[in-house]
């Protein structure tokens, strides 16, 4: 297998991981909210929170992308980010705490998303970038969906610590792997 071709293929994997660890709190998001004292209001404030922070930090972690040599360890960082966030859900009684926890997990987002789509970039074959480009989003949309299904399930069926400790699982499990992959694969 070419170089590029497995580098694509790990990206693909770590990430689908964690965008399904994301979209499995989406169906279910607003019944926490309402758990652990908060409102519809509530549960859009702590969305804003989130792409706020992502959309405030994610400019300079751009920036940083640009001057970073080895760019898979800002994403492994920026997964832990997220699989810490998730964590904290657990723990989670108040408002305040969820906001606090939004802007860990909107962090972690803005860490990573710059310097893995510079790390995907790099990789893309010019006569197919189209078609690479758009498995990242098939991957992305089936994520989103089978993410809203198993988080729902999980919830329902296993309540929500099992399910924010199955999040922050996958996340760990990303960042591991690119951590400890030999810096030329990536």
């Amino acid at each position: 297998m070419n170089h590029k071709h497995f580098a694509l293929k790990v990206l693909l994997m770590t990430n689908g991981l964690v965008l399904l660890s994301a979209a499995m709190r989406g169906p279910i998001y607003a019944l926490f909210v309402q758990k652990i004292g908060g409102d519809i209001l509530d549960t859009g404030i702590a969305a804003g929170v989130f792409t706020a922070t992502a959309g405030i930090v994610v400019y300079f972690f751009g920036k940083l992308s640009d001057r970073v040599r080895e760019n898979e360890l800002v994403v492994a960082l920026g997964y832990a980010i997220m699989g810490i966030g998730f964590l904290l859900y657990t723990h989670i009684e108040t408002m305040f705490g969820l906001l606090l926890v939004q802007v860990i997990i909107g962090l972690g987002e803005a860490v990573y998303s710059p310097s893995f789509d510079a790390l995907y970039s790099k990789h893309l074959d010019p006569r197919h970038s189209g078609s690479q480009w758009g498995a990242w989003e098939s991957m992305n949309y089936f994520a989103l969906s089978l993410g809203a299904l198993l988080g729902s399930a999980t919830a329902a069926f296993l309540g929500f610590n099992t399910l924010f400790i199955i999040m922050s699982a996958f996340c760990f499990v990303s960042a591991a792997y690119i951590y400890f992959l030999p810096r030329k694969a990536l």
